[in-house]
């Protein structure tokens, strides 16, 4: 009696296969789509904050400019921060006026890198990060290597998503973008020495934000 071999149930499957239709194949999909769900109908600034402060971000409201300088004059004071270094032309002038202390050059920063304040392209939403760049004053070291970096931004920086901060740091230095470009989010953090969480260890221990509202209506 003949037994078919291994050999010939596989062909024969193979064969039977190849005479069915093809099977229905599914649309292609819109590669230009967004693959996150849309946001919730909330205040982009809530889902930031909520976000933000998840990974580990202190997070400061502030109702106005005068209220960021009344705000940050007390965390210096709460924290005893001796060293402020701020770069930033127009940061260094809001705080001279205000009367806050700060260190305004380079000298000594890496002495006495205590504390670093700067600015930001925006803020993300859905991940709670901050994007950042090489194109202010404050370059790459003042956000790196102090071991507090201190963001101050408005509520008019807020965008949903990644694809939106990025549009909006090309609209503002099209042709040429800066030659850095960094999401923080969060404090920097790592676990690859024996799976411990330690915190500092690529960049700042904490990182807060300064959100001055920028959009109360009147």
């Amino acid at each position: 009696m003949y037994e078919a071999r291994s050999k010939d149930i596989v062909l024969r499957k193979v064969r039977e296969a190849l005479a069915k239709s093809a099977p229905f194949v599914p649309p292609t999909p819109d590669f230009n789509s967004t693959v996150y769900p849309p946001l919730a109908d909330e205040d982009l600034s809530i889902v930031f904050a909520q976000n933000f402060l998840h990974t580990g971000g202190k997070f400061i409201y502030c109702e106005s400019e005068e209220n960021f300088y009344d705000q940050l004059f007390e965390f210096k004071q709460e924290n005893n921060i001796q060293h402020l270094f701020v770069w930033e032309s127009h940061l260094k002038k809001q705080l001279f006026g205000a009367g806050i202390n700060f260190n305004g050059d380079e000298k000594d920063f890496l002495k006495h890198a205590e504390v670093g304040l700067t600015t930001c392209e925006a803020l993300l939403a859905r991940t709670g990060s901050i994007l950042i760049s090489s194109a202010n004053a404050g370059g790459r070291r003042l956000s790196i290597y102090p071991e507090k970096h201190l963001v101050v931004a408005y509520t008019s920086q807020l965008v949903p998503d990644i694809k939106e901060a990025l549009l909006s740091v090309r609209e503002k230095y099209a042709p040429k973008l800066p030659s850095m470009l960094s999401l923080v989010s969060g404090p920097s953090r790592t676990a690859d020495i024996e799976k411990t969480l330690v915190l500092g260890a690529h960049g700042p221990k904490q990182l807060v934000l300064f959100l001055i509202d920028d959009l109360i209506e009147d």
